[in-house]
């Protein structure tokens, strides 16, 4: 068992026991401040932030300019209700996502956080499928493995029977294709064979289940959580594009992790040109400072929605003032430090490293990602690529 885990530090030892629950009873240091890459805990100890959290704190901890726009907007209000009023923070930050995201990707809502982003796609894809003659299509092809979210809607298409187990009597799982890991496969096709043969798997799951009934088709473009950065070859993606069009079904973009700069590009779909349907946002576009999610789509989705009644969907705190003005001086932050160009230069670095170590270490079995969402992944053994047994909790201890 890693150091860390095996004896708490006098700090945690000493603390009172807590009322809070989350994923284990563990108990982790106490922070009591940060500050760009750092977190300071109350004996003064020193961390470095070297994940961002959960890819979330994109431009660092307590930038100056962020807080004090947060400031300015709490002595105005902290609150609105967007049935009741509509507000500036958020109206500027839906105008400066539109600016930044695929050309006509222009009608914005906002969420709390990843899961709400998620689940709110599915449910602008479901509507708008009713709303113009296509009740028929309910189903969302998904990836496995894959992870959209701890929501039930959001779990509903996530590619992992450990997580969803337990909720699988609550909710329709949906159908899904094998995630894009060509580099495991051992067969004499290039790359892009791999990527199309990929992709084509989609085309014959929606014909297994019916192409009246398919709604969407969500992915990741840079994997995240379930797939460590998986980028799949590039003729994957088009291919991808091609497929959905054929069959009228929306593509829809988990940009959560990849999205807001941190793959080098603003989504992470960009690399590829390829232009989805529906986009989720969340992580980097609050960056920690403020509970924030977005959902981005054309106004030939939404139209039709607000033709038959409207978006029947929301939550008490979307499109929050406080939160929106954060997410505001965040993008302005990225802008003025040039931070997905950093973002790029630096995951060029990070891969050339890493790269190095692979050659070092056989274990190292690939390396892969965009930008500052890079991963490497570790095997027992590198010639089956048979994966290391968990209970060596290899990655804790890295």
């Amino acid at each position: 068992m890693p150091k860390s885990q095996a004896k708490p530090s006098p700090e945690i030892e000493a603390r009172p026991p807590s009322h809070l629950f989350y994923l284990s009873s563990l108990r982790r240091p106490l922070v009591d401040r940060a500050e760009g890459i750092y977190f300071w805990t109350r004996d003064g100890r020193r961390f470095i932030d070297g994940s961002s959290g959960p890819m979330v704190a994109n431009i660092g901890h307590s930038n100056r300019n962020v807080l004090d726009a947060m400031k300015r907007q709490m002595d105005k209000t902290t609150f609105a209700y967007r049935l009741h009023f509509e507000n500036e923070p958020a109206e500027g930050l839906a105008r400066e996502l539109a600016g930044k995201l695929p050309e006509g990707m222009d009608r914005i809502f906002f969420v709390s956080g990843g899961s709400e982003a998620t689940e709110s796609c599915i449910k602008l894809a479901r509507q708008w499928a009713v709303a113009t003659g296509q009740p028929k299509r309910w189903k969302v092809i998904t990836r496995f493995p894959s992870y959209h979210g701890g929501t039930l809607g959001s779990l509903s298409i996530t590619g992992d029977d450990a997580l969803a187990e337990t909720f699988t009597p609550m909710m329709k799982v949906m159908p899904t294709v094998p995630a894009p890991t060509a580099w495991r496969d051992r067969d004499n096709l290039s790359m892009e064979q791999r990527g199309l043969r990929y992709a084509d798997m989609l085309e014959e799951k929606i014909q297994s289940e019916g192409p009246e009934s398919v709604l969407a088709f969500i992915m990741e473009p840079v994997g995240g959580a379930a797939t460590a950065a998986l980028v799949a070859p590039d003729s994957y993606y088009p291919r991808i594009r091609e497929i959905c069009d054929r069959y009228g079904i929306l593509l829809i973009h988990d940009e959560v992790m990849s999205g807001a700069g941190r793959t080098g590009k603003f989504l992470g779909g960009d690399h590829w040109n390829c232009k989805p349907d529906i986009v989720a946002l969340s992580k980097g576009l609050g960056s920690g400072y403020a509970p924030l999610g977005a959902l981005a789509a054309p106004m030939r989705l939404v139209e039709p929605l607000l033709a038959s009644g409207g978006f029947q969907h929301g939550h008490t705190y979307a499109g929050n003032p406080l939160a929106c003005a954060a997410g505001l001086a965040v993008l302005g932050e990225m802008d003025r430090l040039d931070l997905i160009a950093n973002a790029a230069a630096m995951g060029d670095v990070l891969m050339a490293e890493l790269k190095g170590l692979q050659k070092r270490f056989p274990f190292i079995a690939d390396v892969r990602g965009k930008g500052l969402l890079t991963g490497a992944e570790m095997v027992a053994d590198p010639e089956t690529l048979k994966p290391i047994d968990p209970a060596l909790k290899a990655t804790q201890r890295l």
